[in-house]
């Protein structure tokens, strides 16, 4: 017998799913990027991340599990002590704007294939995915005292990305 891939049980195409895989790790990215922080802070902006993106294999929704264990499998297990490499985009604008443009059409995707229940599920993840990266080191400060616990580009970033998303 043939195992058939995850997606398939969900009605996405290879695709589809693809989008809705990767935008998760792209939130995370995206978030970090939002602030310039340095390499200490990005790192643990990405165990967060990574640790946040983990923890949806333990949803409700079927989708965000399958999603998340896929992603886990891709990318490594942070109960394993893996790590995210650093990715700092080279234009933090243009990935920004790009994972907005995503996030929009994967919200699309969902409403239109799966029932409002997981659609508001994986979309409340990914806003989730944003805030625990943006909130996972200060911004600002010297030698990692003071700043701020979220800063505005920060927050703007999250604070679209939940607009984009509707939720």
């Amino acid at each position: 017998m043939i195992e058939q891939p995850a997606y398939t049980g969900f009605g996405f195409s290879d695709e589809e799913w693809g989008l809705l895989v990767g935008l998760p790790q792209s939130v995370l990215t995206a978030a970090s990027a939002a602030e310039h922080d340095g390499a200490r802070r990005t790192m643990a902006e990405n165990a967060a991340g990574l640790e946040t993106i983990s923890a949806g294999r333990e949803s409700a929704s079927p989708l965000v599990a399958a999603v998340a264990g896929e992603i886990v499998v891709r990318v490594g297990d942070p109960e394993a002590g893996e790590e995210l490499p650093l990715i700092e985009p080279a234009d933090p604008r243009a990935a920004i704007e790009d994972v907005l443009s995503r996030a929009a059409g994967a919200a699309r995707l969902l409403a239109a294939r799966v029932d409002e229940g997981e659609a508001g599920a994986y979309r409340h993840w990914l806003v989730e995915i944003a805030e625990h990266v943006v909130s996972a080191a200060s911004s600002g400060g010297i030698l990692g005292l003071g700043g701020d616990v979220v800063s505005d580009s920060e927050r703007r970033f999250r604070d679209r990305l939940a607009q984009v998303l509707n939720d």
